[in-house]
């Protein structure tokens, strides 16, 4: 449904633009229409290609973070969480984990700043970090499947989660590591590509560093796998 809302949209955009310059006589109007017109079939050549995607229920580019999120699972129990999100506790090196990522295989992406609030404020949890993982916009010219590490949150939308998430880390003084992969925005609704794949390996690596460097053997940490869940299990 998203897929034929965002293709309709595309066509009154042009439509738009097309009946505009000609009710104008606007000869700017049509070569404005003229430039944009390779990213527009860029971007409906890859909503085509989402759906074919969506139909089969294969993981996306945007799917890495719950990519990692559940290997890291390695079949732990998950219990539901929250609208279309769920948690799991496991361990790693002495550290108690809390792995938050939406309800997969489903096409979710999960409430992940709830279920932080809920997990730390309702449950009491105190983590001495948040390490969120989730793809990243690239630029052209940079490669896809390359992994860049930062602070705060990593999240992408219209910023609600992304305040969510910040305010509660702020307000108990926890820190939050995120690590990105970067992928085009075409990369990140089609299937998941093999260097994007290739990626979850190599930032679960980092993300064992980031616990080794950042926290304490006895501390507790979440993980945030941030993204859609489309073709990811628990």
């Amino acid at each position: 449904l998203e897929v034929a809302s965002a293709l309709n949209t595309l066509h009154k955009v042009v439509r738009h633009y097309y009946l505009t310059g000609k009710k104008t006589s606007s000869y700017m109007t049509l070569v404005q229409l003229q430039m944009m017109m390779p990213q527009i079939m860029e971007q409906a050549q890859a909503l085509a290609k989402a759906a074919t995607a969506i139909r089969g229920a294969q993981p996306i580019g945007d799917g890495l973070g719950p990519t990692v999120a559940s290997r890291f699972l390695g079949g732990a129990p998950a219990q539901s969480f929250g609208r279309d999100t769920v948690m799991a506790v496991t361990q790693y090196e002495g550290r108690l984990l809390y792995v938050v990522k939406a309800e997969g295989p489903m096409g979710y992406v999960g409430e992940p700043g709830v279920a932080l609030r809920r997990l730390i404020e309702e449950m009491g949890v105190k983590p001495a970090g948040i390490i969120m993982v989730d793809a990243a916009l690239k630029l052209e010219g940079e490669k896809t499947g390359e992994i860049a590490e930062g602070v705060g949150a990593a999240i992408g939308g219209i910023g609600v989660e992304k305040f969510q998430i910040e305010e509660v880390a702020a307000n108990h003084k926890i820190p939050i590591y995120a690590i990105l992969v970067k992928e085009s925005d075409v990369e990140a609704i089609t299937t998941m590509k093999k260097e994007i794949g290739d990626a979850v390996p190599l930032v679960m690596e980092r993300m064992k560093r980031l616990i080794g460097e950042r926290t304490s053997e006895g501390d507790s940490v979440v993980l945030i796998g941030v993204g859609n869940t489309l073709g990811v299990g628990q």
